[in-house]
């Protein structure tokens, strides 16, 4: 196989380890040549609990990519979605009395919040920061206002931090591995910005994955990654709740949500065929029965992530998007209407339905961010030795 430029991403979430090599061309043309896909070994609830079993897996399939490409990796650039992260939003302040808003003025501000989060989070290291919102007078601004004049100016900047810990046991695997991480990147923060470059018009919104076991919410705005909260629940509670109310077998109920359309007009006559009972005894079940089982946990599921979430009270939860997505696409099809009433909160939020990110488009993605940086991100590079603000102004100006 010839190859030009290949790069190596590696991701790390809940159940796999994804390990994909992009190649680019002469003509800047970015594909993906190689994927390969491992079931999650060594990491359990969020925290590396087998230093070398985690080693050893990624140690292997390094030395199987290298042996198949014939070319041997540097560095990587990693992907994580499984490990404990806290977002805390910190705003600056300048009064101006009607001077100019100058480049010190800025790194003031920026010293100032960076300290706090080096005193107050001194267990904690800093992945990204983002720069969530410029106000001069009280007014948004699009882009850092360096050179106007106004009175008063706020400047908020959003950061994403992670365990000291799990960072450097990453950074020691890795070195373990004879590879530099040449970038840590939480794939919310990649997802998020693939879906904001597909909708141009849209840059406040939350997104929710619900997977069968497991659930997942973050929230943009502005283009900034400002939250993100785990739930261990999944679209298999609601079959479950059915199952546990009727009595009946979980593959007897999953059998019949695949294939029944089940919608809120559904007759109060209409009941379960012979067919699904197989070798049970057939009991009289309406049809309906099952749509408001699902109804009552869906609605239960909106209010715990959206709707009564105290961990969003303090983001604007109004006139907003929610981009959602239901793995078990029968679950989807079955229930879609139910999880757009309730998810719309009475129309609060229009709900947007999404399909899972295909990793070629995500490591496109991911590829872009590291070498172009992204829009409203402060700190693109996590090993550099320069200072905080000299990264940033670099960013911001080049």
């Amino acid at each position: 196989m010839q190859i030009n430029s290949p790069k190596l991403f590696i991701e790390i979430n809940n159940a796999e380890y994804i390990f994909a090599v992009g190649d680019e061309n002469d003509k800047e043309n970015f594909k993906l040549i190689y994927k390969s896909i491992v079931p999650i070994q060594g990491i359990k609830s969020s925290k590396i609990i087998d230093f070398n079993l985690v080693f050893n897996t990624i140690k292997k399939n390094i030395y199987i990519i290298e042996q198949k490409l014939n070319y041997t990796f540097k560095e990587t650039i990693l992907i994580i979605n499984n490990f404990n992260y806290t977002f805390i939003n910190l705003t600056g302040f300048k009064k101006l009395n009607g001077s100019q808003i100058l480049k010190e003025n800025i790194t003031y501000i920026l010293n100032s919040l960076k300290s706090c989060i080096d005193r107050y989070e001194d267990k904690k290291t800093i992945l990204h920061i983002f720069n969530s919102q410029y106000l001069l007078d009280k007014k948004s601004i699009e882009n850092l206002p360096i050179g106007l004049f106004g009175d008063f100016y706020s400047h908020e900047l959003s950061f994403c931090l992670i365990s000291k810990n799990d960072y450097k046991n990453l950074i020691s695997i890795f070195n373990n591995c004879n590879l530099k991480i040449k970038k840590i990147l939480l794939r919310n923060f990649v997802e998020g910005s693939l879906t904001s470059n597909h909708h141009s018009e849209i840059n406040t919104f939350f997104q929710i994955k619900i997977n069968e076991n497991s659930s997942q919410l973050f929230y943009f705005e502005n283009d900034s990654l400002k939250f993100e909260q785990n739930f261990e629940f999944g679209s298999d509670l609601i079959a479950k709740d059915i199952s546990k109310i009727t009595s009946l077998k979980i593959d007897i109920v999953k059998k019949i949500l695949s294939n029944n359309k089940l919608h809120r007009e559904i007759s109060d006559d209409l009941l379960l065929e012979k067919e699904f009972f197989g070798d049970e005894n057939f009991r009289k079940i309406k049809k309906k029965l099952f749509y408001q089982i699902a109804e009552a946990r869906i609605q239960e599921l909106s209010e715990i992530m959206i709707s009564k979430n105290v961990n969003l009270l303090n983001f604007n939860k109004t006139n907003k998007i929610i981009f959602l997505r239901i793995e078990d696409k029968l679950h989807h099809s079955c229930f879609c209407d139910v999880y757009s009433f309730f998810f719309s909160h009475n129309n609060n939020f229009k709900v947007k339905y999404t399909d899972s990110v295909a990793t070629e488009d995500l490591i496109k993605n991911a590829n872009q961010i590291v070498h172009f940086g992204w829009k409203k991100e402060a700190v693109p590079v996590i090993q550099s030795k320069r200072s905080l603000i000299s990264r940033f102004f670099d960013t911001i100006f080049r």
